[in-house]
């Protein structure tokens, strides 16, 4: 489960997130959906620990700050970052070593076929592509068996079989009972995966969403609707 409870962040007197609060329990895939500079990649990063925020977020019932939080949370930013003098192969080996994690030669083996690297492991950081690079960003959270990870912008860059074999796994995870907490502003490629819409616009949440009470409505036009867009492009 991820709660975000009360968080505010601003930067200089710019107020990018006014006290934002949502819940993803587990087993559920919820998005934080709003358009460019809606402030969704700033609460992404306060949840992440890569900002100071005022408020409080938990991670499993754990303060997202503690080293036992962290054991169980992964996280794919928007722009991948690879070190140039490491292969495919070692950044997963990095990262599993700083998690601690035994016995995961097999998965990401696994990992490297559905995502078609395994001819790419390797190759090193500066010999990728964005999209290559996404896709070992992308696996690096994997392997370590997270129970809630978080997905910012994570279909930018990535061919067709890659988000749609990104897709299913998103899918499996959250069948395993895994939190899945995804931004973006791209509807269109998180339509069929949802559980939850938090839609956000100039650092607020506007409106919280449940697509088993949703019905017939229709999310896309909900949210240009509440997100005042509707009007703008009329």
């Amino acid at each position: 489960m991820l709660e975000v409870v009360n968080l505010t962040k601003k930067y200089g007197k710019t107020l990018a997130a006014d006290g934002i609060g949502f819940t993803v329990p587990d087993g559920k895939i919820g998005i934080l959906l709003g358009p460019n500079g809606a402030g969704k990649s700033t609460v992404i990063k306060s949840i992440a620990g890569l900002l100071r925020y005022q408020g409080s977020i938990r991670i499993q019932g754990l303060d997202a700050g503690t080293v036992e939080a962290k054991k169980c949370f992964a996280y794919v930013p928007e722009l991948p970052y690879m070190y140039e003098a490491l292969t495919v192969r070692e950044h997963i080996e990095f990262i599993v070593r700083a998690y601690g994690r035994e016995g995961w030669e097999e998965e990401a083996r696994a990992l490297f076929d559905r995502f078609e690297l395994t001819d790419k492991q390797y190759k090193l950081g500066n010999e990728l592509s964005k999209g290559m690079m996404q896709k070992v960003s992308i696996c690096c959270a994997l392997i370590i068996r997270p129970k809630v990870i978080l997905l910012d912008e994570p279909m930018v860059g990535l061919d067709p079989a890659a988000i749609k074999e990104l897709k299913t796994m998103l899918l499996e995870l959250r069948d395993e009972g895994c939190t899945v907490l995804i931004s973006t502003h791209m509807l269109e490629m998180v339509k069929e995966l949802w559980d939850v819409t938090f839609v956000m616009n100039k650092g607020h949440i506007l409106g919280t969403y449940v697509k088993e009470a949703l019905g017939d409505e229709d999310l896309e036009e909900l949210y240009f609707t509440v997100t005042g867009q509707a009007e703008q492009s009329s």
